[in-house]
């Protein structure tokens, strides 16, 4: 292993574990001990703390030969079609989703399949991951599988762990739609989901990759 990759692989250990610690085992004990609003703000400040490590390290790690070709046609418009789907489920996940903390969550699991939910009842988590997979496909060097993995990591073990959660808190409300959605994405799902989720994100997808060149000083999407 490239030992400049040590400490960013550190950070994304870090990163993802306090996540995972903090939203499941350590919750209960730490919301016992400091109330609500203070694990809101204990959560709040490790997640920025471990993220603002990740990010300076991987800033740390000088830029490696990538593994393919990257800037190629096929990689491109691959990286652009996934980030595409990834805004759409992103923009359509605050829509009526009993994942989130809402005292309507019942009332929207009640509904069914409905929006990018046709899609997986984890749009949110899924965009996550799609951004990992969009960036490792168009930049493919250890750095950013490291970076990215872990974001991927976050996303769809945290998901799976939070279907347990919500059926403990929601009990046959989430059992109902868990029957009635898919952890797995359905490509064929996207087709029902609505024009508000595809206009937001087609919107959220043109911004998004403008804003990678002055930002990230790469050009993305079809700003190439």
């Amino acid at each position: 292993m490239d030992q400049a990759l040590a400490p960013l692989i550190a950070a994304a250990i870090v990163f993802v574990g306090t996540h995972f610690a903090l939203s499941h085992p350590l919750r209960r004990p730490v919301v016992k001990a400091v109330g609500e609003k203070g694990f809101q703000g204990l959560y709040s400040l490790v997640a920025l703390a471990s993220f603002a490590w990740m990010v300076l390290a991987f800033r740390a790690v000088e830029p490696a030969l990538p593994l393919w070709n990257g800037n190629g046609d096929a990689a491109w418009i691959g990286a652009s079609a996934v980030m595409l789907l990834a805004s759409v489920l992103l923009v359509g996940s605050f829509a009526g989703n009993p994942a989130l903390p809402d005292p309507r969550a019942k009332e929207h699991a009640a509904r069914g399949a409905h929006g990018v939910f046709h899609v997986t009842r984890h749009p949110m988590m899924w965009a996550m991951a799609l951004w990992s997979l969009a960036h490792v496909l168009a930049s493919p060097t250890p750095r950013v599988i490291v970076l990215a993995g872990a974001v991927a990591v976050l996303a769809l073990v945290g998901a799976a762990l939070q279907d347990g959660k919500k059926e403990v808190l929601m009990g046959g409300s989430w059992s109902r739609w868990q029957r009635q959605t898919s952890f797995w994405p359905r490509l064929g799902g996207f087709t029902k989901a609505g024009a508000t989720p595809w206009i937001g994100g087609l919107a959220l997808w043109l911004l998004a990759s403008w804003a990678h060149g002055p930002l990230a000083g790469i050009p993305a999407g079809i700003w190439r």
